[in-house]
């Protein structure tokens, strides 16, 4: 069974950038701009760093449309529209499909706390539904699920179902998911700190926090692994680590929209139950910053 490959290298799970009135499109669409040019691989739009939980479905649409037509099929878009109603999820995505995004991005439903079977439920009911391939997005630590690896084996069965962003930071288990679904689906880290360590057993690469602040230099880490280059690429990934930690010092997206707002990218808005950026988080995100000759 031959399944789409959506990318390989780094993929920007892109802020939405904001206004006191709502969505900041000339700032999205610069920002878009920029990580094409930088050499990203595809763009996740309307997902965990793009505030999805707070956006109005009438917003979310509004910004998949814009991604879609400000990228103009130079690289893939890939729509967030995972939630914690299935139905939900159902409509969302049935919405990206139909405006033509390349993949969608399907978190576990989050707060429900489903079951296993719950969850190969859900899943195949969406990927039934889709007529684009759909990637599970696996991050416990927000949802309170693991997709364990077991269930990644059964809905690796699924043609439409073709890779996971995984986020849950246990190598372990995830040595344990490369094993149990082999060449059936993309494996991609959803952890900028371990971008190499994910690599190194067949992962395609990463769907990235870091890429929004440093899309070309993320974009090198795969791509110095791909060459053949894993020193090379472990070095950029250890250069990168302080920065790393400082963008996930506090709560995704608050550091990153904090960095994108020093470096004049955006303002530094989020929304509620999100607020700004802490002392002494920021100071230390600053000197991160500084230190990597971005501001």
């Amino acid at each position: 069974m031959e399944k789409k490959h959506i990318f390989t290298g780094a993929a920007t799970a892109i802020v939405t950038p904001m206004t006191e009135s709502g969505v900041d499109y000339e700032a999205l669409g610069k920002m878009i701009d920029w990580q094409i040019a930088s050499g990203i691989s595809a763009i996740v739009v309307c997902a965990t760093t793009g505030e999805a939980p707070t956006l109005t479905d009438n917003e979310h649409c509004k910004v998949l449309e814009f991604a879609i037509q400000r990228v103009g099929g130079k690289i893939p878009i890939i729509a967030g529209t995972g939630s914690n109603d299935t139905g939900h999820a159902l409509m969302m995505t049935q919405y990206a499909c139909a405006i033509g995004a390349s993949a969608v991005l399907c978190v576990t439903p989050y707060y429900n706390k489903p079951t296993q079977a719950g969850l190969i439920a859900s899943y195949t009911a969406i990927a039934d539904k889709s007529s684009v391939p759909v990637i599970l997005y696996n991050v416990p630590s927000r949802t309170g699920t693991n997709i364990e690896p077991e269930t990644y084996g059964i809905l690796a069965d699924h043609p439409n179902i073709v890779a996971i962003k995984e986020a849950n930071g246990r190598i372990s288990k995830i040595t344990e998911t490369f094993r149990v679904v082999g060449d059936r689906m993309d494996i991609y880290s959803g952890n900028d700190d371990q971008i190499v360590p994910i690599l190194s057993m067949g992962g395609k690469g990463v769907i990235s926090v870091l890429a929004n602040v440093m899309p070309a230099e993320t974009a090198e880490i795969c791509n110095r692994f791909f060459r053949g280059d894993v020193k090379g690429s472990a070095a950029l990934q250890m250069k990168l680590l302080p920065l790393i930690h400082a963008l996930f010092s506090q709560s995704n997206p608050i550091p990153v929209k904090a960095a994108l707002a020093r470096m004049g990218k955006i303002q530094e808005l989020l929304r509620l139950p999100l607020t700004p950026m802490e002392e002494p988080f920021r100071t230390r995100l600053y000197s991160e910053l500084e230190a990597l000759g971005l501001i």
